[in-house]
């Protein structure tokens, strides 16, 4: 390794360290002098390295961060305009209301009555993803990995969606549309389930778009506003045979979705009365988290 590349990677732990801290502090006041604190830089220094890791001064991250919770908090919670704006410490209900606006579009009145689907930020944190991009990822331990298996079944539902180009994966969707996919879904109130990555067959991705899409799913009665560029389709009802790896530390999460995968490909469902139904239906992937393991699900039918 690079000299060059151990001051990188030094970085990109530093303001992953940031970013938890600004997340555990949302609700108090915070400074550039008091970020540089956290991590013994200088704040002209936090500031620059913000820029160059997350495209965002940590101000305004910490803003969006601010207007995203207090988006969901209205969304989800019978509160006040005026007592949410000082939750996430607006100096006045005006300045918040100006702030909500410009960021999403849409007075947090009208939000709050309406509920549309908007641009929720939801920053990756990102010495998660710079750790899955380096081949020098930490290593778990060989042995076999427990998989957690179970058989659910989907209702027939819709299913809001955005579509790549060619991606066939995350990392190719996240540069082929923008890895801001993930906020909007995650602002659809009337959402049956968390949002998903999915792997689309063929007879339901049109010609010149891609395997890999994000969508969430919603009931049959969806008459909420579709996000620009996103789409509606239906989906019929099916059988899901779920898999669920064993807790990970998040540095390893890469190491745990590829033994994950390896575990998976030698299980045979027909052992258990079933068989894939790929051809059908889409598979998908639930966001990777260390404190559940890694989550996918892949389409199934009665032998």
């Amino acid at each position: 390794m690079e000299v060059g590349d151990l001051m990188s990677y030094e970085q990109v732990e530093q303001i992953g360290k940031l970013q938890s801290y600004i997340e555990e502090h949302l609700q108090q006041r915070m400074t550039l002098l008091e970020l540089s604190r956290v991590i013994h830089y200088s704040p002209w220094y936090v500031d620059k390295l913000f820029l160059k890791h997350v495209g965002k001064s940590p101000m305004q991250y910490i803003k969006e961060r601010r207007l995203t919770l207090a988006a969901l908090k209205l969304r989800d919670h019978d509160v006040m305009v005026i007592d949410v704006a000082l939750t996430f410490l607006f100096d006045s209900q005006e300045g918040f209301t100006r702030a909500f606006s410009k960021h999403f579009g849409i007075s947090p009145y009208r939000y709050k009555k309406e509920v549309p689907p908007v641009r929720l930020f939801l920053p990756y944190p990102i010495f998660d993803y710079q750790n899955s991009l380096s081949k020098g990822y930490k290593k778990m331990n060989s042995a076999a990995l427990p998989i957690f298996v179970q058989v659910i079944e989907r209702p027939k539902r819709k299913l809001i969606l955005k579509r790549g180009i060619k991606a066939k994966h995350y990392f190719a969707y996240c540069e082929e549309v923008g890895c801001d996919v993930w906020g909007i879904l995650t602002s659809i109130k009337e959402a049956l389930y968390e949002p998903v990555g999915m792997w689309l067959p063929e007879q339901l991705r049109p010609k010149g778009t891609s395997t890999y899409v994000q969508g969430v799913e919603v009931g049959l009665d969806y008459q909420n506003k579709i996000p620009e560029g996103f789409e509606m389709v239906e989906l019929e009802p099916q059988l899901y045979m779920v898999f669920q790896g064993p807790q990970y530390e998040e540095e390893t999460f890469m190491e745990a979705i590829h033994q994950f995968n390896e575990a998976v490909k030698t299980f045979s469902p027909e052992l258990y009365g079933y068989a894939y139904d790929l051809d059908k239906a889409p598979s998908f992937q639930l966001e990777p988290r260390g404190e559940r393991g890694y989550i996918e699900a892949k389409p199934v039918r009665n032998l």
